[in-house]
């Protein structure tokens, strides 16, 4: 784009850490001999068969490290999305004769939306709870929702879009109070795959019964994911062919996912108090950049209670779409924050529960940094797009006003 005076960046600038990450050199190095040398199915009664169960032995171990529960609780799983399925619909299949009524959010992953919807079309009631501007759940909308026949509440954890952090472990706390003494329900499932590596997993200080997370969101190997399930939690699986997990979970385990899915979230855990301060740090200074070098925008997702490599911006009188794919030829890769994929041209359901009209929505832009992001490409970043956004305004017919 030399005719507005910018070269692209030498190198890629990533700043989509939310939708996935790169697989962490270290990760990489643990999974390589199972994918070469030590190729046993880990129900093979010989010495390749007892290796192979002994790393994944160890991998649940180690997540259940950090979730401060049991290692029998660990059942793995193909993805986060198959594991907030086998959450939802495995516990609902599993306790129906007790009452058919779930609750969720309006802002939760489609992952868990969508299953919901699966439910209803089977019978199930399901209430969606609102969310105010800041994208934070009413828990005294929560607590009134709550009926006998309720089985199951899904809360995510931290929103993958706009970033706000819920507050878990108060809804776990109102959660247990209204919970039938018989019959354990309802239970509570928290999708956390965005919170690992930022905040903790502790199941027991959360309040919750099962727990979501995935390997690609802490440098990990995709295709793999987990589900915290406590012990006595009645559920049905999904995928039947087989004894492994538990009898939860049919299928020859992906020993070298699993081995580096636990060494990801190992090293995610651990670097908490050092990365966490360095990536807000930059974060801060990235939104700060964009607030004085562009006016006519929005932040989206709570202020402070968000997480810290998280910018959700909306940006009056552009095209999200248009503005993403500009920066790419920058070298900067974004979301474009204002639909649910890059195959979807349907605003967002997170925007439009946060009530941001949708000439607003559509000039969204998600900023997600991560562990390999560097000032300098902040700064490039800063730079850039206010170039880019002075550009396509001049091009736009639009003049927004509005105010939140």
């Amino acid at each position: 784009m030399e005719y507005l005076n910018i070269k692209p960046y030498k190198t890629r600038i990533y700043l989509d850490n939310a939708a996935t990450t790169p697989i962490d050199p270290k990760v990489l190095k643990e999974m390589e001999p199972f994918l070469k040398n030590d190729f046993g199915n880990p129900g093979g009664m010989y010495s390749y068969g007892y290796e192979a169960r002994e790393a994944i032995d160890h991998a649940r171990t180690i997540i259940a490290k950090y979730l401060n529960c049991n290692a029998g609780e660990i059942i793995f799983t193909g993805s986060g999305t198959e594991s907030d399925n086998l959450a939802i619909i495995g516990t609902a299949k599993a306790n129906q004769k007790y009452g058919k009524h779930i609750i969720t959010t309006k802002i939760e992953h489609p992952a868990v939306l969508e299953t919901c919807q699966a439910l209803e079309k089977a019978g199930f009631d399901v209430t969606y709870l609102s969310v105010d501007k800041n994208g934070l759940i009413d828990l005294k909308e929560l607590e009134k929702a709550i009926k006998p026949e309720t089985i199951l509440v899904s809360i995510m954890y931290a929103n993958n879009e706009i970033g706000t952090i819920e507050p878990i472990a108060e809804a776990g706390k109102i959660i247990a109070k209204k919970r039938n003494k018989e019959t354990g329900l309802p239970y509570f499932h928290t999708d956390a795959c965005q919170a690992a590596g930022s905040l903790s997993l502790d199941v027991n200080a959360l309040g919750v019964d099962l727990l979501t997370l995935n390997g690609s969101k802490i440098y990990g190997p995709k295709g793999v994911g987990a589900l915290y399930l406590r012990k006595n939690t009645k559920i049905e699986p999904l995928i039947y062919g087989g004894h492994q997990e538990f009898g939860i979970r049919a299928g020859t385990e992906n020993v070298a996912g699993i081995v580096g899915f636990a060494t990801a979230l190992d090293l995610a855990q651990k670097s908490i108090k050092t990365e966490v301060p360095r990536i807000k740090k930059l974060r801060d200074k990235l939104l700060s950049g964009i607030q004085k070098s562009i006016k006519k925008i929005i932040v989206n997702g709570h202020p402070t209670q968000r997480l810290p490599n998280n910018i959700h911006i909306s940006i009056f009188d552009i095209e999200g779409e248009a503005l993403v794919l500009y920066l790419d030829q920058m070298n900067i890769c974004t979301g474009t924050g204002s639909a649910c994929s890059s195959k979807m041209l349907e605003a967002s359901h997170v925007l439009r529960a946060i009530s941001l009209p949708h000439e607003i929505i559509h000039g969204s832009l998600r900023l997600t940094l991560g562990k390999n992001t560097t000032e300098k490409e902040i700064e490039y970043t800063i730079a850039t797009l206010a170039k880019i956004v002075a550009h396509l305004r001049a091009m736009s017919p639009i003049n927004l006003k509005y105010t939140r």
